[in-house]
Formats: C-alpha cells, structure tokens, sequence
C-alpha cells in the first residue's frame, strides 16, 4: 500500500542526540492519520507531527471508544531497523477493536502505517542496548453527537517516540486487595483506555506507601495473582517459570508469549497457571519462589525486589544470574539482530524508493 507523505516543515531531529539517548519520550517528526467513515477507511497519510482538531463533543472523549498498542522499532548493528512482532500486534489490536465495538483496521493498512511511518523517522531510531523506538497506534471515536451510542467515525494514527527502560532497578510491588483491575466478562484483555484510566487511582495509593506498581488480584476474591501494573508478570517457582493463564481478565502480552517461547526452547520448565498469594507469601521466605518479574513491551523484564503482602515486604533477592536476565537476553539478541531471527519475529523496514 503506497502511503502518501507530506513531509514536516521543520523537521526537530537531531540523530546525534537521539543515537545518544539524550532523547527520550520526545515526540518524532511524523504521525500517521487516516479517516473511519461510511464503513470505510480512507485519505491514509502521514504529515508532520502537530495538534489535530477535534469537537469538543467526539464520542471518544464522552464514552471512552479508545484502544492503543504499544510497540517497537530496534536498530540492528549494520544499521537496518526492525519492528517486532508487526503481525502478533496487528491482531490483537483488532481484537480489542472489536471488543470495544470498533472498526477493525485491516492488516496490510496497520503494516503499511507501521512501516511507512518508521522508515520516515528512520533517523529517530536510537541505538541499543536497550533504547528503540516506541511506536503507538491507536484508535479513537471522533463523530460529533451529543448522546450515548457507539460512534460511526474514527481516526486511527500512529505516533512514534525515541524510548528508554522505565524501570532501571528492582521494583517495589503491592498486592492490591480492594481495587480492581478488571471481572470476568469486562475488558480487562483488550488495550483499551478505560483499563489503564481506572488503574491509576490504586496505582497512586500504593506509591504514597512508598511501591512503584501494584500486583493486581482477581476481582471475585482478591486470592490470585492477574498482572503487575501494566504488565504481565512471572514467577521462578521450583526452578519452573509459572506465570499466570490467560483470561479475559489478562491481557495477551506479546513479550509474555515471546518470553514463554525462549524458555520452552531453552529447556527451562513452563507452567501457566493460578499464582495464589499465599503461595508468594509462603513460597519466597521458604525459597521456593526465587524470582518474580514484570514482562511487557515498556519493561522488556522488570525485576521485582520486594512485594508487599498485607502490609508486610517480603524481599526477592536479585542477581545477574537470574532466569529472567538470561530470558532478556535472549529476547534483546533476537530484537537487536545479534542472532537469527528463526521465528519470523521481526520485520525489516525497507528504504523507500
């Protein structure tokens, strides 16, 4: 799909500074835009990055008809750029589209954004080892009426931003025992807005008491552990990397199955299934559990120091010789283009002609 572009005015980018790292969470030079209406998409294009007009009375803004992805561009030693997993998030993308009661935005449509967009602002690429380029799509409810009813239009848009590790040491996590993530039969598997908006209330609680993150547990008994923040997360529980099953209350990770893939590769022992918080409780003074781990596209592998249980840290140790480093590099040497990319995994993003 040949996307036209309409170059910025004044292009910002200052590839030293972005090969550097100086650069982080800094909006790039391009966004891609294109229209929902008549039960169509249509005037697919990419222009400089710059605020859009929008009624004050869009739908999306009113009832919350607004699902993103999260992804990455990498920059390969020989300078080529990849973007992981392209297909895998194009998926589930539409999957939380159409659980939201939204367009679903046809696969050759999100490669050639994707794609497109990233070859543009191929120089705000940065370079490892942990730095890339965050990519956003997203889709929002932009028809103008006044009234509750699912909208019938919709802009879908691509951002894109040079992004570092959120997360440089071990976490302080708290298993959440009142507030909600999601129930059964909600949204709690789609990336929609409304999930990550109705997180941040608890999420602020639990950092006044000194946590970055919260350890959400299931809605009907607040027994079992679900994900961590805004991520997945992971267990090393008898020398067996457990992690909890997928519902409709957990999010389908791409690093989660990517992370669960090496590992079953690498010999090392896979369990999904329920984590209970007694387990954790009991398991890690015992030495049973010995690693705990956030898994997502923000954190990569997010090491979890201590969890507080019922107003008491339980401390994890963790070193270099940790499962989940070796999972990381693993992952990395794959996305950095150090070693063959034998699952198909990543997507080259060819020059334009």
């Amino acid at each position: 799909m040949n996307i036209p572009v309409d170059p910025a005015i004044a292009p910002r980018l200052d590839e030293a500074a972005v090969r550097s790292g100086a650069l982080s969470n800094v909006p790039s030079d391009h966004m891609f835009l294109a229209e929902y209406a008549h039960n169509e998409w249509r005037k697919a294009r990419i222009q400089g990055y710059r605020p859009i007009p929008m009624s004050p009375f869009a739908l999306g803004m009113q009832y919350a008809q607004s699902v993103f992805e999260g992804m990455k561009a990498y920059r390969y030693e020989d300078d080529r750029i990849a973007i992981f997993r392209l297909d895998r998030h194009g998926e589930r993308f539409n999957r939380s589209l159409k659980r939201m009661w939204m367009p679903e935005v046809p696969l050759e449509l999100f490669r050639s954004a994707l794609q497109t967009l990233v070859d543009v602002d191929r120089g705000w690429v940065p370079e490892g080892p942990d730095s890339t380029l965050y990519l956003r799509p997203y889709v929002f409810a932009t028809e103008e009426r006044v009234g509750l009813k699912p909208a019938d239009e919709f802009l879908f848009m691509v951002l894109t931003a040079p992004f570092r590790p959120n997360f440089p040491k071990p976490l302080r996590v708290k298993v959440e025992r009142s507030y909600v993530r999601a129930a059964p039969g909600g949204t709690g598997a789609t990336k929609c807005a409304g999930n990550y908006g109705g997180a941040m209330y608890a999420t602020a609680q639990a950092r006044e008491e000194g946590f970055d993150q919260i350890l959400w547990t299931d809605a009907l008994t607040h027994t079992t552990i679900e994900e961590s923040g805004a991520m997945n997360v992971m267990f090393m529980i008898d020398g067996v990397l457990v992690t909890p099953p997928l519902s409709d209350t957990i999010l389908d990770g791409v690093t989660r199955d990517s992370i669960l893939t090496l590992a079953r590769e690498a010999g090392l022992p896979v369990e999904e299934r329920s984590v209970s918080v007694l387990e954790l409780k009991e398991g890690i003074p015992a030495g049973r559990v010995t690693e705990a781990f956030g898994v997502g596209t923000a954190a990569i592998v997010a090491p979890i120091g201590v969890i507080g249980i019922d107003g008491q840290d339980v401390p994890l140790t963790v070193h270099d010789g940790c499962a989940m480093f070796t999972l990381k590099k693993m992952l990395n040497d794959i996305r950095f283009g150090r070693v063959e990319d034998r699952h198909g995994w990543m997507t080259v993003v060819e020059p334009r002609a």
